[in-house]
Order: structure tokens, then C-alpha cells, then sequence
């Protein structure tokens, strides 16, 4: 039997989070690539323990995530703690809200992956073709108009990923950072959670989607507009998260979301979404199940163009378009934002609005099927 002693175990392997001494710089184009070798990408495989890689890369994603985050506040972002009552040292998940939110005739909220950090939307993207393309810089330039025109338009982004409290720095964090949390060595386990790392009312994806609604859009009149209108983007689970809360609390809420726009849609007919019971037909106007199908519409993974129509409605009961991403559900916001906007935008110009149904051949195909299994 072979016994070790504690100073004879490998050191857990330590990265600092600063680009240069990685060996990375920021080109021209925004990207990040090595100063040895200024046409390569992050390289995540540096050594044969995955430890070593595991670390590297949250290296890399620290100082990624202090850059977009700068880069938000310089916008005009700021961050608000969750629950609201929580000081700067207590348990707390960050949001950002642009400064013009309680001032704002419209305000579009996202709500992301439960793997991201606050403003990323894809590290592979940030790797591939820029910081602002994988980030929510590049959005939130669009929403508050830096682009072109400043705009009467507020901006929420939700954290559904950092919602682990790490206790030694007194900040929230990601699984994925968690797991790269510093050991007394390469071999020792990783620490153990405990309720001191359980951030209240925000534990999961889904209390914290529900508190960003109780906390910060309820407060009309004192954090937003008492009369402004609410889009709402959500990004797999936390669209799903959106949809199911809406389904609950619809009639407290269908005179302030205006409509919404889901990424990898998750939510399903008969499971998250019924015909509204109080009602003698599930197509009236004021039901959920009405607002899915005419103010909401969904991107999927797809080799087909952005925007061209896919199969998924009977699903969903929302009409289905290709993302222009066809293999990673992260990185379908950085290629569908654009056309997320644009959508919503026409439906907030035109309370009226809303989507014709699609009928595609597949989805035709799904509903005769589902039908012929009830059958038997």
C-alpha cells in the first residue's frame, strides 16, 4: 500500500487571470488570440491532466468576464443585487439594468443558459469571432441604440448561471467555476457545497427567473415605468423558466409582456402550456396559450438560413425558425439576436401584431402522429 504525504501531492496548478502573462492579446477585430502566434485561438488542451486545462480556460474566461463587463457598464449598465434587500456582502446573485430603466417606455429582458456568465452568451464564440459577437455588448449596443440612435428602450439581463455563492470571495459563480475552485492540491477532492453556498430565492435557474419577475418587473413605478411594456428573450432553460412562471400568473401579467422570443425552445404542448380551463375556448384572446402562438416565436439549431421557417410548432405552439446555428444551442443568440430584435420590435410598434400560424409538412406529421398514439 502506498501512502502519500500531503507535501508530496501535486500542487493544484495556479493561472493568472491576466491575457498577457496567459499569452494572449486582443487583435483589431476584437479577437483574443496568442502574442507567440497571432492567427491562433485560446488553446484549451495545454497538458495531459485535465486539471491543468480545467484552470487554464477559467483563467481565460476571468479575464473575459472583466472585459464584457466593463465594456457593459462604459454602456451604461450598472448592477443590481438579487434578492434586493441583500447588501454588498450577504448572498446575492448581480444583474445588470441600463440606466434608463425606470425612465423607459419599453424593456427587454433576457434571461439566459444556467451554464453562462452574466453577459456571455457563448465563450466559444468570443473565441472564434470577437468579444462583443459572443457577449452581450454587441446587443446591448443594438437595444440602447448606440448603434445609431439612442432609444427609448431599457435593458435587463438576468443571471441564471452564477448562482453558487462562493464564500472566500464573497461572489456569485457558475457550476463550471466552481468546479475550478483552488484545492490544497491537484488531487484533492473538490469543496463541498453547503446551505452557506445556497443564495436565497435565487437557488436555481427557476427561483431566479421568478425572482427577477417579483422583484424587479413587478416594481413598476419605482425600478421601471409604471406603463412599460416588457420583451422578453429567453435562452433554453430560461426560457422555459419564463414560460412556465407566464403560465401561472397570466392574468396578472398579459397587460405588460408584450411578446417574446425563445432560444432552443424547451417547453412543450400538454406540459407546460394548457388550454386556459376558465375559458370556453383556448384560443381567446387573453390566454396564454394565445400569446405563444401569436406573440412568441422560437429559434432552433438548424443548417438552414436565419430565419427560414423549421418544424417544431406542434410542439411548441410557437412557429419555429432556423438560428443559423446548426450545431451549439449557445451559440444560436450570437447568430439570431438580430433577427429576435427586429421581430420585436415590430410586435411592440403594433400591439395588434401577431404570427401567422405556420403549417409545415413535419409538424403535420408530428400532430397526426401524437393523435394516431392517443388513439390506441
Amino acid at each position: 500500500m502506498f501512502v502519500f504525504r500531503r507535501e508530496d501531492l501535486p500542487p493544484d496548478p495556479v493561472f493568472p487571470a491576466d491575457l498577457e502573462k496567459l499569452g494572449y492579446f486582443i487583435n483589431d477585430n476584437d479577437q483574443i488570440r496568442k502574442i507567440s502566434d497571432p492567427e491562433k485561438e485560446f488553446v484549451f488542451k495545454i497538458n495531459r491532466n485535465d486539471r491543468w486545462n480545467l484552470l487554464n480556460r477559467e483563467a481565460m474566461n476571468a479575464c473575459i468576464r472583466s472585459i464584457v463587463h466593463s465594456r457593459l457598464c462604459a454602456l451604461g449598465l450598472s448592477v443590481l443585487r438579487l434578492p434586493l434587500n441583500a447588501g454588498p456582502e450577504e448572498r446575492h446573485v448581480p444583474i445588470m439594468i441600463s440606466s434608463n430603466l425606470k425612465t423607459a417606455s419599453r424593456v427587454i429582458v433576457v434571461f439566459g443558459e444556467p451554464v453562462q456568465d452574466l453577459g456571455i452568451w457563448a465563450y466559444r464564440t468570443i473565441s472564434t469571432e470577437g468579444i462583443e459577437a459572443g457577449s452581450a455588448v454587441a446587443f446591448a449596443k443594438a437595444v440602447l441604440g448606440y448603434e445609431d440612435t439612442k432609444t427609448d428602450t431599457a435593458l435587463i439581463l438576468a443571471n441564471t448561471g452564477q448562482l453558487i455563492w462562493y464564500n472566500a470571495e464573497g461572489r456569485a459563480i457558475t457550476h463550471p467555476s466552481w468546479l475550478a475552485l483552488p484545492k490544497e492540491s491537484a488531487v484533492d477532492p473538490l469543496p463541498r457545497m453547503t446551505h452557506r453556498n445556497k443564495i436565497p430565492r435565487n437557488g436555481n435557474w427557476e427561483e431566479h427567473v421568478q425572482c427577477v419577475f417579483e422583484d424587479v418587473l413587478k416594481a413598476r413605478g419605482e425600478l421601471l415605468s409604471e406603463n412599460a411594456k416588457i420583451d422578453i428573450i429567453g435562452l433554453a432553460e430560461g426560457g422555459l423558466a419564463a414560460v412556465t412562471y407566464l403560465a401561472e400568473k397570466w392574468p396578472e401579467w398579459s397587460s405588460h409582456i408584450s411578446a417574446m422570443c425563445l432560444a432552443n425552445p424547451l417547453h412543450y404542448n400538454g406540459i407546460h402550456i394548457f388550454p386556459d380551463p376558465s375559458s370556453a375556448s383556448s384560443e381567446t384572446e387573453n390566454s396564454f396559450e394565445n400569446f405563444i402562438s401569436s406573440r412568441c416565436r422560437a429559434y432552433v439549431l438548424s443548417d438552414r438560413p436565419v430565419n427560414d421557417p423549421v418544424a417544431g410548432a406542434a410542439d411548441h405552439n410557437c412557429n419555429c425558425y432556423a438560428s443559423g446555428e446548426e450545431l451549439n444551442v449557445e451559440c444560436i443568440m450570437p447568430k439570431a439576436w438580430r433577427s429576435m430584435m427586429e421581430w420585436l420590435g415590430k410586435a411592440h410598434t403594433d400591439p395588434n401584431f401577431g404570427e401567422v400560424q405556420l403549417v409545415l409538412q413535419d409538424d403535420v406529421e408530428t400532430t397526426a402522429s401524437a393523435d394516431k398514439g392517443s388513439e390506441e
